[in-house]
């Protein structure tokens, strides 16, 4: 093994673990015989805090994460709620037609309201993407490398970054699609090719970056860890990623083809997969809450 980074000096590397062929969970050894713990998920997103329950971070940790502009984290969390709280506001009002017109809200302007929604995901995915850009080297790279600031980095052999590189690309085919959506009479070509291709894309990617953050998190391409918040929180927006697979699937448009129930389900899980991603943008929240008495690097922890 390489010599250890300047901010690792006299720390052995004794395990390392993950779905291949990343590299997610490593063990630290110390001279003192002292261990430390490295999570991929916690030094992409500059968290230092120990690993919470997903009750902790409900019962006692929630109203304390929810004012902390100072830490990134915190805006990336509140801004993906925004834009989940916007779709699901917008399939809420498409399943019930007549709650739309006692608010004097037509078609397009249901549209518009998805189209405000897909504007906060894209700056929360770019602010997730700049935020793994700019982690920092790996604990068995040189740290002396990187000085200045990425826009969007380039690390393939990161699962945490080409999870969020998937997820920004995902979300600006949403805002393709949410706006081709608002254009007047369109024909059922011009639907699939605007509206429907932006939205099946978009939406493989979503998947695709949904997966890649579950893998991060578990070390596995399956794995059960109920009681770690951050398996919760991409448990949860994984699911959310499947709502809008589905949605998309039942959304393509067929020429002489009339199924008004593949529509509402379509939006059915539309609005399941904004639900979930609005609960997993919450739990962001209690994740960036940190233990000041703590004095530790980003994405080490003490271990035993």
């Amino acid at each position: 093994m390489a010599d250890s980074p300047p901010n690792l000096q006299g720390w052995e590397c004794v395990k390392e673990e993950g779905p291949p062929p990343f590299i997610t969970h490593r063990l630290f050894r110390h001279a003192d015989g002292s261990i430390r713990e490295w999570l991929a998920r916690k030094h992409r997103k500059n968290l230092i805090a120990r690993e919470i329950g997903l009750a902790e971070a409900v019962g006692k940790l929630l109203i304390r994460c929810l004012w902390m502009p100072r830490e990134l984290n915190w805006w990336i969390g509140s801004v993906f709620a925004l834009g989940a709280s916007l779709f699901a506001i917008a399939s809420i009002l498409s399943l019930a037609p007549d709650l739309a017109a006692s608010l004097s809200l037509t078609g397009s302007q249901v549209n518009a309201i998805y189209f405000a929604g897909s504007i906060p995901f894209t700056t929360a995915a770019y602010l997730q993407l700049f935020q793994a850009a700019n982690s920092g080297a790996l604990p068995d790279e040189d740290q002396t490398e990187q000085k200045h600031l990425n826009v969007f980095g380039w690390k393939p052999a990161s699962v945490g970054w080409l999870s969020c590189a998937l997820q920004f690309a995902g979300t600006i085919l949403f805002n393709f699609n949410t706006f081709d959506a608002m254009l007047p009479s369109l024909s059922w070509f011009q639907i699939d090719l605007l509206v429907w291709i932006p939205n099946f894309l978009g939406s493989i990617l979503f998947l695709a970056s949904g997966y890649l953050a579950f893998i991060e998190t578990g070390h596995r391409y399956w794995a059960w860890r109920p009681g770690n918040l951050s398996w919760w929180i991409v448990l949860i927006n994984l699911l959310g990623c499947m709502g809008f697979m589905i949605s998309a699937m039942l959304a393509l448009t067929l020429p002489h083809s009339t199924a008004p129930w593949r529509e509402t389900l379509s939006v059915v899980f539309t609005l399941q997969g904004a639900i979930c991603f609005f609960l997993g943008a919450m739990l962001m929240l209690p994740e960036t809450v940190r233990e000041e008495s703590i004095r530790q690097e980003p994405g080490l922890t003490p271990f035993g």
